[in-house]
């Protein structure tokens, strides 16, 4: 099976056809899709104007999807290099039983899935690696009240999502599903009273 590095490869190599170098851009996605697959594909489709299902994209715009894509990959690659090192230092001191936030990550080892997006249409704007630093930003902090990614305080308990952890609190500005390490108990909570469709504010 074919990695990420061989794949980018065979999506920048000029000798193979655009069918090909397209399918192998989405299965980079296979490797690393921060929001999931579809979401993420969604995202690069709107970015770099790639029709979705357009089977000979234009080249460049090909490429300029990749390197956004290498680009948070780089951002999330670095994060996980601190958080094994950390994690090596607990161990060392006794503390081998990982904590929820630890569980979190767990679920999100290798990128799959980081900022998920349970709604394929429904992702952050911004570029992926800037997505990924304002995630990983948020991490590194005590936990808040509002969405690290866009800012947004309305906050919903989702039920029923279509990756693990299955449930949990969804921005309504930009449809990540916000990992809970990074808010305060009192945000979570307002948030699973807003899972009933009332949007609540969580500032």
């Amino acid at each position: 099976m074919a990695g990420f590095r061989s794949l980018a490869r065979q999506v920048r190599d000029p000798r193979n056809d655009l069918a090909l170098r397209r399918y192998s851009l989405r299965k980079c996605l296979e490797r690393f899709a921060p929001y999931g697959h579809r979401a993420t594909w969604d995202h690069l489709c709107g970015r770099h104007r790639i029709g979705p299902e357009d089977r000979a994209p234009d080249p460049a715009r090909l490429v300029a999807a990749l390197e956004e894509l290498e680009a948070a990959r780089t951002v999330w690659l670095a994060y996980e290099v601190e958080f094994a090192a950390r994690r090596k230092r607990e161990k060392h001191a006794g503390l081998r039983r990982p904590g929820s936030f630890d569980d979190w990550h767990r679920r999100t080892w290798g990128g799959f899935g980081v900022a998920w997006c349970d709604d394929p249409g429904a992702h952050p704007a911004e570029p992926l690696a800037e997505v990924l630093g304002r995630m990983i930003a948020a991490l590194r902090t005590t936990p808040g009240t509002a969405c690290p990614v866009c800012g947004g305080s309305r906050l919903v308990w989702s039920q029923d999502l279509s990756h693990e952890p299955w449930f949990g609190p969804v921005c309504s500005g930009c449809g990540i599903l916000v990992p809970r390490p990074v808010l305060t108990t009192e945000a979570l909570t307002r948030a699973k009273a807003a899972r009933r469709g009332e949007l609540a504010s969580v500032a």
